[in-house]
């Protein structure tokens, strides 16, 4: 009996390496130097700030569907090859998604606001979120629209869970709103933002600090981001967060929510056939890659492209987001494909006579 059941196992284990040895196939790792190559991510220089790295190499293909009609170049570091190595990739548009990560919708009109006098949200003043706004509309809102109907899903996330009221206004793994439902929760979201109160505590005037660590004591009562109920106010991170004007939503387009975790999102996307994600949203430094739908999570699973000019990272002390997003996009190259808005193509296939 326990020979027959470790020849069981055994058995198992061949058949299981042998289906996955089938799906395999083998890459050639041709590194070709590219001559006089043009800066990467400059298609947008008031929003990142364009990669100059000169030891660039181009490789061949990696995705190559049968079918293919979405066509990504990308790119990506390694120190170990010393520069940046590029290489086209053919996909399907079908099993394709494009994700937004958090373009929540602050400071836009729909009545969610950055507290005053001292609350954080987002991009952390309503200055800088306005700011980022217009990246939103002139940049990723044009590209999502390009790309609509033709990848298989467009999804945004949010933070918190499906409450009622978003649950009238977008579509999401379980529900799919009618018309009249949108409309309701529109009226439903506009008196719920309307009636908070966005006012929180004033800034500390005196601050307690010790003659012996009077710098670690300032920190500790004074941090430069403080996003609590003091300066918020109580509540104001459970309200219902809309997704932002900038962003024209569709009726199929399909809203994530955070606190459903990973698992839901990733057995969603398989469903619907998906292998395949186009990276975009907000910010790059923090729920691009930390949350449920950035990149930490989904390259477990799906061939991930992060396009880089359709991000922004957070930037304190500075008066312009390009400078850290151009930075965090070139870290996160050492493991992951980095694409941008003009490398991504989709042919129109034609039906054959």
């Amino acid at each position: 009996m326990h020979l027959s059941r470790i020849s069981i196992a055994v058995g198992c284990i061949a058949a299981f390496l042998h289906a996955n040895a089938a799906d395999m196939r083998t890459y050639e790792n041709r590194l070709t130097p590219i001559k006089h190559p043009k800066p990467l991510l400059a298609d947008h220089p008031d929003w990142v700030e364009p990669i100059r790295e000169t030891n660039r190499f181009e490789a061949p293909a990696l995705v190559n569907d049968p079918g293919a009609d979405l066509h990504v170049r990308a790119w990506r570091f390694s120190y170990n090859a010393r520069g940046i190595i590029e290489m086209p990739n053919h996909l399907r548009a079908s099993d394709t998604a494009l994700v937004m990560v958090h373009p929540w919708g602050i400071d836009d009109g729909q009545g969610w606001c950055t507290p005053e006098p001292a609350g954080v949200c987002d991009f952390c003043t309503p200055q800088k979120n306005h700011y980022a706004a217009k990246h939103t509309h002139n940049v990723v809102n044009p590209f999502l629209k390009s790309l609509r109907g033709k990848v298989g899903l467009v999804l945004y996330s949010l933070p918190g869970n499906e409450d009622p009221i978003r649950k009238k206004l977008y579509r999401s793994f379980t529900a799919k709103p009618t018309e009249q439902e949108r409309a309701e929760g529109a009226k439903e979201l506009a008196a719920k933002l309307k009636n908070f109160s966005y006012k929180g505590e004033q800034l500390p005037s005196t601050l307690s600090v010790s003659e012996k660590t009077p710098v670690l004591d300032y920190f500790k009562s004074f941090p430069g981001l403080d996003s609590s109920a003091k300066y918020n106010h109580e509540g104001y991170w459970d309200l219902p967060i809309p997704v932002t004007t900038d962003i024209d939503v569709y009726p199929d387009d399909v809203v994530i929510y955070d606190s459903k975790g990973y698992g839901p999102l990733r057995d969603f996307l398989k469903a619907n056939h998906i292998r395949h994600v186009l990276l975009t949203g907000y910010a790059t430094d923090m729920c691009y890659c930390k949350t449920t739908a950035g990149y930490d999570n989904l390259s477990r699973d799906f061939d991930v492209f992060l396009v880089g000019d359709a991000t922004l990272a957070t930037y304190p002390a500075a008066a312009t987001p390009k400078f850290t997003t151009s930075a965090h996009i070139s870290s996160a190259a050492l493991d992951h494909l980095i694409t941008q808005i003009s490398w991504v193509k989709y042919e129109t296939r034609t039906a054959k006579n």
